[in-house]
């Protein structure tokens, strides 16, 4: 089946992407750029890289831009999706979610409405399994945003690897938080993996960090051979 990958440049999408690829055609990349830095559907912390990610993997990107009105937001995505069908002739599309029936939902209800599959290859999958299998295949994950206690600026920037995955699982234990950051406690941004063609060098950055929230931004990056 040819597909698109709803596409944030985070880890989950990148994983799911993986699981998709190794039965389906990959035919594109679909982002929506939100401009509300609170939005409930869509990835916002270094999305402008995603461009960039799109090159690294070698696979057309459909992208368009939304205000982040809760609710009007997915109309924005159902244009991005109408795109990707018409240029690619996808017939189905692949999500990162785990366990976000928002997300879910809304995402299986504009797939309803124009005829695609919709494939969640990581649906009910183990938070800390999930994080594991990242660092086993060598994904190159970076914690780009926290947005909850107790979440510290120590973990802005870091990469997902097995001691911050015990931290990660401790703070789960300890404070319910989701070691996935699907509640939002958590963005990542990917900048290597097992099907990038080339790698993600970060050059420039900056963080920016206030009560329990904050955003680890790359301000200059390059494409390099891997």
């Amino acid at each position: 089946m040819k597909l698109g990958v709803l596409f944030s440049g985070g880890k989950d999408s990148c994983l799911a992407m993986q699981k998709a690829m190794q039965q389906h055609e990959i035919a594109c990349l679909i982002n929506v750029i939100s401009q509300n830095e609170a939005s409930y559907m869509f990835h916002v912390p270094n999305i402008h890289i995603a461009k960039m990610q799109a090159q690294a993997i070698g696979l057309p990107l459909v992208q368009k831009t939304t205000k982040g009105i809760k609710e009007k937001e997915l109309d924005d995505l159902k244009d991005a999706l109408i795109e990707a069908k018409a240029k690619f002739q996808i017939e189905g599309i692949v999500t990162g979610a785990i366990k976000s029936v928002y997300q879910a939902s809304r995402i299986q209800k504009l797939c309803d409405e124009l005829k695609l599959q919709c494939l969640n290859p990581l649906w009910q999958r183990d938070e800390i399994g999930i994080l594991n299998e990242l660092v086993k295949n060598k994904f190159k994950v970076i914690i780009s945003g926290i947005f909850a206690f107790p979440l510290d600026k120590s973990f802005l920037g870091e990469m997902i690897d097995a001691e911050i995955i015990r931290k990660l699982e401790v703070l789960k234990e300890k404070y319910q938080i989701n070691p996935a950051g699907e509640g939002g406690e958590i963005e990542t941004t990917v900048l290597d993996a097992p099907f990038f063609k080339k790698q993600i060098q970060v050059l420039e950055s900056e963080i920016s960090y206030e009560n329990n929230a904050g955003i680890f931004r790359i301000k200059k990056a390059k494409l390099v051979q891997k």
